[in-house]
C-alpha cells in the first residue's frame, strides 16, 4: 500500500481535508505549501502530523527537491488557467522527473469527461489538463464527485429551506449527483492509498432531482416546498451567454455567476452525470445524504 503523498494545496478547504483524511488512514504526508503561508494556516496540518514543505511551485529544482521519494502526488490546486494548466503543469512535470508514480489532478468535479459540447471554462481548463496528465509517462487517476453537497447550506436556489423551495432549469426529474468536501476527501485519500485505482474514479453521497429535493424538504419542515421552473437547457444557455457578455470582470475570477450558471446547465442537462458511480469501491464510507445535510441545517436555524 502506497503511503508517501505530497498534497499541493493542502491549506485549502478540501486540499486540508484530503491531508488529514490520508493521516488518518496511516499515510505520511507532505504539505507542500508556499513560502509565504502563515503559521495560523498551518496549524492544522500540523496538528494532524503532515509534514511542512515550503516550496516555490514555480521553480522546478524546488520542485524535484520537494517531491524527491514521494509515492503520489495528490493536487487539490484551484484557480484559473494559469494555475490548472500553468503551476500544475509544474507539479507534474517535477513528479515524472523524480520518478512519482502517481499523480492526482485536482478535478474534483461532474464528469467533464463528456460535456465537452456544452461549455464550461473551468471543465475545459480540466480537459485540457488531463491531455496533457495522459500524455505523461506517469499513472494519472481523477476523483470526480459531482457538485460538493455542502454548497446547499449557502442559500442557493437549487434548494432554499427558508423559502421552501426548488429552483431548476430543464426536467424536474433529472438526477443530480451531490457529494460532501469530507466524503470527497475520505474518497480521494482511499484512492491515493489505493495502487489498483481506475483513471477515472466516480463517486455520489447522494443522487436527487430537484422533486425529490421539493419532496424531502416538505417532509422535514412540515411545509410543502414550491418546484420552481426557471427555464429550459437552452434558455439557461442564453442566460449563461448574457451574464457572460455583461461581466468581462468575470474572466479573471475563479468562480463568476456565469460560471456557476455553467456548472448548472451541466448537471442539469445530464450531460454531467456520474455513471456508473464507484462507492463500493470504499465501504468504510458512510455516505452523507441530503437529508443528513438538511437535518443538519434545520437544526443549525432552530438552534439560532
Amino acid at each position: 500500500m502506497t503511503s508517501t503523498i505530497a498534497v499541493a494545496g493542502a491549506t485549502g478547504n478540501l486540499g486540508g481535508r484530503i491531508a488529514q483524511a490520508l493521516r488518518q488512514n496511516g499515510a505520511e504526508v507532505w504539505a507542500l505549501v508556499r513560502p509565504e503561508t502563515g503559521e495560523d494556516k498551518l496549524a492544522g496540518l500540523i496538528a494532524s502530523g503532515c509534514g511542512i514543505v515550503k516550496v516555490d511551485l514555480a521553480d522546478p529544482e524546488q520542485l524535484q527537491a520537494a517531491l524527491k521519494g514521494a509515492d503520489v502526488v495528490v493536487s487539490a490546486l484551484q484557480g484559473l488557467r494559469d494555475v490548472i494548466i500553468g503551476t500544475q503543469g509544474n507539479l507534474l512535470k517535477a513528479a515524472v522527473a523524480v520518478g512519482v508514480r502517481r499523480f492526482i489532478p485536482s478535478d474534483y468535479a461532474a464528469d467533464f469527461t463528456r460535456t465537452a459540447g456544452e461549455p464550461n471554462r473551468n471543465f475545459d481548463m480540466r480537459r485540457d489538463f488531463g491531455v496533457i496528465l495522459d500524455a505523461a509517462p506517469i499513472e494519472a487517476v481523477s476523483v470526480l464527485n459531482g457538485m460538493f453537497m455542502d454548497l446547499l447550506a449557502y442559500g442557493m436556489p437549487l434548494f432554499d429551506l427558508r423559502k421552501h423551495s426548488v429552483s431548476y432549469w430543464g426536467e424536474p426529474d433529472q438526477l443530480l449527483d451531490l457529494t460532501t468536501m469530507d466524503d470527497t476527501a475520505a474518497a480521494s485519500a482511499l484512492v491515493a492509498l489505493d495502487p489498483q485505482a481506475p483513471r477515472y474514479v466516480r463517486v455520489a453521497g447522494d443522487q436527487i432531482s430537484p422533486t425529490g429535493l421539493a419532496a424531502l424538504g416538505g417532509e422535514l419542515t412540515g411545509t410543502p416546498f414550491a418546484l420552481v421552473c426557471a427555464g429550459s437547457i437552452d434558455d439557461l444557455g442564453r442566460a449563461i451567454e448574457a451574464a457572460r457578455t455583461a461581466d468581462p470582470q468575470g474572466e479573471t475570477q475563479e468562480f463568476p455567476r456565469w460560471q456557476q450558471m455553467q456548472y448548472s446547465r451541466n448537471m442539469m442537462s445530464g450531460k454531467a452525470k456520474l455513471d456508473p458511480v464507484d462507492n463500493a469501491r470504499f465501504p468504510s464510507i458512510r455516505w452523507t445524504s441530503v437529508r443528513d445535510l438538511a437535518t443538519g441545517m434545520l437544526a443549525r436555524q432552530g438552534s439560532r
